[in-house]
């Protein structure tokens, strides 16, 4: 059996509910803005060091620094990268023309893509592509190292190497990233 309660006894003890959420609620409001605010402070201050007369700066967690008229986005600044002493051809030999990639590391692609062209539109356009000499996907051209060509794949010879138009960028499967910065810093005169 239920007590009877009085309808002032029912109503008090619903305000008192309603004023018992209200503080909590408002309690959150006020840890989640100072939270906010706090956590935000030190997303804004940005990282930044000179190289070789570069001003690179980091954020969103890129290193970002202009080279001529052109912005470029890195993932490991040029003291993080191996620093290359191969022989390439300078970016104007990109500029206008298209690039064909192949690689084995979709990150360390991408690097490529989002300075040559995303970015940057140096190249005409970026297309996947193969080696004549290798076995080609259905969907891939087969191309010469006559073609702007950029391979990265995974191997135990590390480095970075051009015959003709033929970039071959290789090395450990986590260090083709850095690999493809050190082929970006070389090719704008940053290293």
């Amino acid at each position: 059996m239920r007590k009877i309660i009085s309808q002032e006894k029912v109503e008090k003890k619903r305000r008192r509910n309603q004023l018992i959420i209200g503080g909590i609620l408002i309690l959150v409001m006020a840890l989640s803005t100072i939270g906010y605010s706090l956590s935000g402070s030190n997303k804004s201050s940005s990282t930044s060091l000179k190289y070789n007369g570069f001003e690179f700066t980091k954020t969103s967690g890129l290193w970002n620094t202009n080279a001529g008229s052109f912005q470029f986005s890195f993932q490991y600044n040029p003291n993080e990268a191996e620093k290359t002493n191969s022989v390439l051809n300078p970016l104007s030999s990109y500029q206008g023309k298209p690039l064909y990639i192949y690689t084995e590391n979709s990150e360390a692609g991408t690097e490529i893509y989002r300075n040559l062209f995303y970015q940057n539109q140096i190249v005409q356009r970026v297309q996947e592509a193969c080696l004549e000499a290798d076995k080609c996907a259905e969907n891939a051209p087969a191309k010469t190292c006559d073609d702007n060509f950029i391979v990265i794949r995974k191997s135990s010879n590390i480095g970075i190497s051009q015959n003709k138009s033929c970039v071959f960028i290789e090395g450990k499967s986590e260090d083709l990233i850095k690999l493809s910065d050190s082929f970006l810093y070389k090719i704008t005169g940053i290293q």
